[in-house]
């Protein structure tokens, strides 16, 4: 599974483009060792995670820590690499939102 690079997301389940992308294109940044940053809307964080073998599904698993709406915040979440360099995933806010979302790799 080659998760390292940047992802843009370009929907989300809970919120519009308009609030996903109000500051900066919304993006996930994840690096080789699992580690990375996120930002959409006003929610920000630092990634640490790794990829999950069950079965015949491979998937990228994460905790986050950061920021929404300038308040700290952790968090959850998950992705899995889809064909044309898409990934489709969710990420939870600590009791608070959780949210699909579908990403493409940057160029």
């Amino acid at each position: 599974m080659n998760i390292a690079g940047t992802w843009h997301i370009y929907e989300m389940e809970t919120w519009d483009a308009d609030y996903f992308n109000m500051e900066v294109q919304a993006f996930l940044e994840i690096d080789a060792k699992g580690m990375g940053d996120f930002q959409f809307g006003l929610v920000t964080g630092s990634i640490d995670g790794e990829i999950i073998q069950d079965g015949t599904d491979e998937r990228f698993e994460f905790t986050w820590d950061g920021s929404d709406e300038s308040d700290e915040a952790t968090g959850s979440g998950w992705l899995r690499v889809q064909p044309a360099d898409t990934i489709q995933g969710r990420i939870k806010i600590h009791s608070g939102d959780s949210s699909q979302f579908l990403a493409r790799r940057a160029k």
